[in-house]
C-alpha cells in the first residue's frame, strides 16, 4: 500500500479505480508578420464563441451545483470583457498571430494573480488559464474541447486524476461516471473545488506530480476531508473506509425514505419544500427528489440559450412541458430577469457602470412591453395544463407592481377574446429582493397572492456589496442581523395581509437557519433539487 497526502477540498469517501487524464496539448506557434486586422477578427470570433459557451456552462452549473457556485462562469465572462485583458491581447495582435497573443496575455495575467499575497486571489490564476485554454481551443479548431474527460474509456465509475481541472471541465463531467477528483495542483479556494463541493463529489487537490505517475486502473480509496489518498490499500485500510462509506450510504438511504412524507415539524408545523430550477431537465430532477413544487423557474435561461428573442410559441412549449412534468404540483415562474450578471447580446443593452442596479428584470420588461406581453401570454397559456404562479423580480415601487399586474389582466382579456384556454387561478407574486420592497411589503401584499424572498440580491442591496466580488469575503454576510430582520419583517407583513411567504434564495437551504425561518412563519422554502430531502429531514427534526 502507498499513500499520498494532499489538501481535502470536498468532503466524502470514495473507493474505486484511478483514471489519469492529461491535457490536450495545443501547438501554439509564434507567427510574426501577420495581418493584424484578420487576426483581430479571428480573436473576436473565438471570444464570442467562448462567451456563448460560458452562458451554457452557467446554466449547467446552476442545475448541478446551484446558482451561487455557478457564478464562476459569470466571472469568466467578465474577464473576457475586461478592458485591461483585451488591451493586452490586442497589443499582441499587432505583432503576432491570435493564438500566440492569447497565450501570452493569459500567461501574463495568470502570473500576476500568482504573485498576489491573498490565497483566494492566487487561486484566480486557474480561472485565467481556463479562459485562455477555451479561447485557444476555438482558435485551433477544437470546438471548445480541452481535457480528455469526455472520453473516459472505463467500464464503470472512476476516481478521476489530472494535473488540474478547470471549472469548465468540472461542470461538464458526467457525475454518474465520477467517484471523486484528484489533482496534482489546485487549492481549496479554487472555483473547481467550490464546484466539487456543490456537486457533492469528494475531491483532493495539491497531491503533487507523483499523482500523474499512478497507473490508470490502480485501486484507491480517498478521504476528501483529510486529503489522504490510499493507493492499492490493504485490507485493514479498506475495512476502515468501508465503514465510513457504509455510514454515508445509510445516510443517503435514510433521505430516500423521506420521499412521500410531509415536510412537517415534530409539533405539527407544515412547511412546503419546493425546488429552484433553470430548465426542463431540472424539473425531472425535482420530481425525482420529491420536491412539492417549483418555487423558482428562472425563465431568463430560455433567452440566454437563444440567439434571438424566443417567440411566444417557443416559450409556451417549454413552460407547458415543465408544468406537465410536475404532475399537478405548482410551478412558479419568475418573469424575465435579464441584465446585471446575465446578458444576451441581442438585447443590445447599453453598457452600465453598475449593471446590478441598472436596467434589469421588471424595469426592462416595463420599458419593453412587447417583450413582457409575449412572455406573459406564453405563461398564461401554460397554466391550462397545471397550477402556475407568476412572480415579478426586482420590484421597488408599488406602481411597478400595479403596471405588471395590469399587463397580466390585459393578456388574460386578449386570450379570452381569442378563445385560447388558460387558468383563472394563476397566483401572482413578488420576489422580494430590494430593501425598498421590504419596507413597503404591506402595501405590495394587497396586490398579490404571495411573496418569495430572493436572499442573494436582498443581501447584496442591504449590505451595499456586489455579491459577485470575491474580495469581500467575510464582509458579505448573509446572516447579518439586518438581512434576517428584513426577512422577518417581510413574512410578518405578508401574513398580516393574508398572503403566504417563502424564500427562494440560497439561505433557504441553510439548515442552520431553518428553525429561525419557521419561527418567522415561513410557509415555503425553495432550494436546489439536491437539497430537498436534506431540508425535509431538518424540518422533521424540529
Amino acid at each position: 500500500m502507498k499513500w499520498l497526502q494532499g489538501t481535502g477540498t470536498s468532503g466524502g469517501i470514495a473507493e474505486g479505480p484511478v483514471y489519469v487524464v492529461r491535457k490536450k496539448q495545443y501547438d501554439i506557434r509564434c507567427l510574426p508578420f501577420t495581418d493584424p486586422e484578420e487576426e483581430g477578427k479571428r480573436f473576436e470570433a473565438a471570444r464570442q464563441l467562448a462567451m456563448e459557451r460560458l452562458s451554457g456552462l452557467y446554466e449547467t452549473a446552476v442545475s448541478r451545483a446551484g446558482e451561487e457556485s455557478a457564478q464562476v462562469f459569470e466571472i469568466h465572462r467578465m474577464m473576457l470583457e475586461d478592458e485591461e485583458y483585451l488591451d493586452c491581447v490586442r497589443e499582441g495582435l499587432g505583432q503576432w498571430n491570435a493564438e500566440w497573443a492569447v497565450d501570452r496575455a493569459g500567461k501574463q495575467f495568470a502570473e500576476m494573480f500568482r504573485q498576489m499575497e491573498d490565497d483566494y486571489m492566487r487561486a484566480r490564476a486557474a480561472d485565467v488559464e481556463d479562459i485562455t485554454r477555451q479561447l485557444l481551443s476555438f482558435l485551433v479548431g477544437r470546438e471548445g474541447e480541452d481535457t480528455d474527460v469526455s472520453e473516459l474509456s472505463s467500464d464503470g465509475p472512476v476516481i478521476l486524476a489530472a494535473e488540474d481541472l478547470t471549472p469548465s471541465e468540472t461542470v461538464r463531467l458526467d457525475k454518474s461516471r465520477i467517484l471523486a477528483f484528484l489533482t496534482a495542483k489546485g487549492s481549496a479556494n479554487s472555483h473547481t473545488a467550490i464546484l466539487a463541493r456543490s456537486m457533492g463529489i469528494p475531491a483532493v487537490a495539491a497531491l503533487g506530480p507523483e499523482l500523474l505517475s499512478v497507473e490508470s486502473g490502480t485501486p484507491a480509496v480517498i478521504d476528501g476531508g483529510t486529503g489522504i489518498v490510499y493507493l492499492s490499500p490493504d485490507e485493514e485500510t479498506q475495512a476502515l473506509f468501508h465503514g465510513k462509506i457504509e455510514k454515508n450510504r445509510l445516510y443517503k438511504e435514510r433521505l430516500e425514505q423521506l420521499k412521500g412524507l410531509p415536510s412537517v415539524t415534530r409539533d405539527g408545523r407544515k412547511v412546503a419544500i419546493f425546488a429552484n430550477i433553470g430548465g426542463e431537465d431540472e424539473a425531472k430532477l425535482a420530481m425525482e427528489q420529491d420536491a412539492e413544487g417549483i418555487g423558482l423557474f428562472r425563465t431568463e435561461f430560455i433567452y440566454l440559450d437563444s440567439s434571438d428573442y424566443p417567440d411566444e410559441e417557443t416559450q409556451f412549449r417549454i413552460y407547458k412541458r415543465v408544468v406537465e412534468c410536475m404532475q399537478g404540483r405548482q410551478v412558479i415562474f419568475r418573469t424575465l430577469d435579464i441584465g446585471a450578471d446575465k446578458q444576451a447580446d441581442y438585447f443590445r443593452l447599453p453598457a452600465e457602470e453598475n449593471p446590478a442596479m441598472g436596467i434589469r428584470a421588471i424595469r426592462l420588461c416595463l420599458i419593453r412591453p412587447e417583450l413582457f406581453r409575449t412572455q406573459l401570454r406564453a405563461l398564461y397559456r401554460a397554466s391550462a395544463f397545471g397550477p402556475v404562479g407568476i412572480m415579478f423580480p426586482m420590484i421597488a415601487s408599488e406602481w411597478e407592481l400595479e403596471e405588471a399586474v395590469g399587463y397580466c389582466e390585459t393578456v388574460q382579456k386578449e386570450l379570452k377574446e381569442e378563445g385560447i384556454p388558460f387558468s383563472g387561478d394563476v397566483e401572482l407574486g413578488v420576489m422580494i429582493e430590494t430593501p425598498a420592497a421590504v419596507m413597503i411589503s404591506r402595501s405590495l401584499a394587497k396586490h398579490v397572492s404571495f411573496f418569495s424572498i430572493g436572499t442573494n440580491d436582498l443581501t447584496q442591496y442591504t449590505l451595499a456589496m456586489d455579491r459577485q466580488n470575491p474580495e469581500f469575503g467575510r464582509f458579505f454576510d448573509p446572516h447579518h442581523p439586518a438581512v434576517l430582520e428584513m426577512i422577518r419583517m417581510t413574512a410578518e407583513n405578508a401574513h398580516q395581509e393574508g398572503i403566504w411567504c417563502g424564500i427562494c434564495g440560497e439561505l433557504a437551504g441553510d439548515t442552520a437557519l431553518t428553525e429561525l425561518f419557521l419561527e418567522y412563519g415561513m410557509d415555503e422554502l425553495s432550494v436546489g433539487p439536491s437539497k430537498v430531502l436534506e431540508l425535509r429531514e431538518k424540518v422533521r427534526k424540529i
